[in-house]
């Protein structure tokens, strides 16, 4: 196989997966293990990839949020199953943050029964919860970003500093062993570190997808969380080392009697 195609296969298998080893990419690509390693090298030293330990991660920066439109078209069954894991962990009377997103707006649709306090960023879930009469709704208000359709800015990080609730739930674009929960402004960076840092339960929801990628600024490290509830598509190296982080890691599959296969 000449070198151009060859790495073109290269790339198309890291992108499909989110950690490879050399013996994955010579079966791939019918190379030696001498060639798969010459052209690692080469694209490590052009920043296309990073070598660890447990193998090859294709580097994935985002450097911007997708709109929340965007974002409901994609993997919408894991999102559904991560959403019921997480409403597992909030019982009858808790005061709980919900972060903006699409993982949030179902999480949102699994609490609808329970009587809670809320507190969220999000304007589609506050005008939703805001329909069930034992749900109490508070929007953290300040200025719409009109990607995601959430409050952000200094008006609602003031009032995310001064609460203690019993279970914050936070998302992102991107999260990664070595560089945590990330997301691409400072100040979405900012007001998300406020929502989760004062709750007795820190629980980040995001799907396996994002897992390996990263943008600009940082949320928090892993190791800040209590919680992680993700789907069960990461690799088996990837779940062994979040295992041994101090978070309790949920893995889910098709939990939700709602979950189905992704159209």
């Amino acid at each position: 196989m000449k070198g151009y195609n060859r790495l073109e296969k290269i790339m198309n298998f890291l992108k499909g997966h989110n950690l490879v080893t050399v013996d994955q990419l010579v079966a791939a690509t019918e190379a030696s293990p001498a060639t798969i390693r010459r052209d690692l090298i080469k694209l490590d030293r052009e920043g296309v990839i990073s070598r660890t330990h447990g193998g090859v991660t294709l580097n994935r920066f985002i450097p911007s949020q997708p709109t929340t439109h965007e974002k409901m078209q994609w993997n919408l069954a894991e999102k559904q199953e991560i959403a019921y894991a997480a409403a597992s962990l909030v019982k009858a009377g808790d005061s709980i943050v919900l972060d903006a997103g699409t993982t949030m707006i179902e999480l949102a649709r699994q609490l609808t029964h329970l009587p809670l306090r809320v507190i969220t960023s999000d304007l589609h879930i506050a005008l939703f919860l805001s329909e069930f009469k034992q749900i109490e709704v508070t929007i953290i208000g300040g200025r719409i970003d009109d990607s995601s359709q959430s409050c952000v800015g200094e008006h609602g990080r003031r009032l995310l500093q001064n609460t203690w609730p019993d279970i914050a739930f936070v998302s992102c674009n991107a999260w990664d062993m070595e560089k945590g929960i990330t997301s691409p402004t400072e100040e979405k960076s900012a007001l998300k570190y406020d929502l989760i840092a004062n709750a007795k339960r820190r629980v980040l929801l995001a799907d396996s997808s994002k897992y390996g990628k990263w943008s600009l600024f940082r949320i928090a490290p892993l190791e800040s969380l209590t919680d992680i509830v993700t789907d069960s598509r990461l690799d088996s190296d990837t779940i062994h080392a979040l295992n041994q982080l101090p978070a309790h890691l949920i893995l889910t599959e098709s939990l939700s009697p709602c979950a189905t296969t992704n159209a």
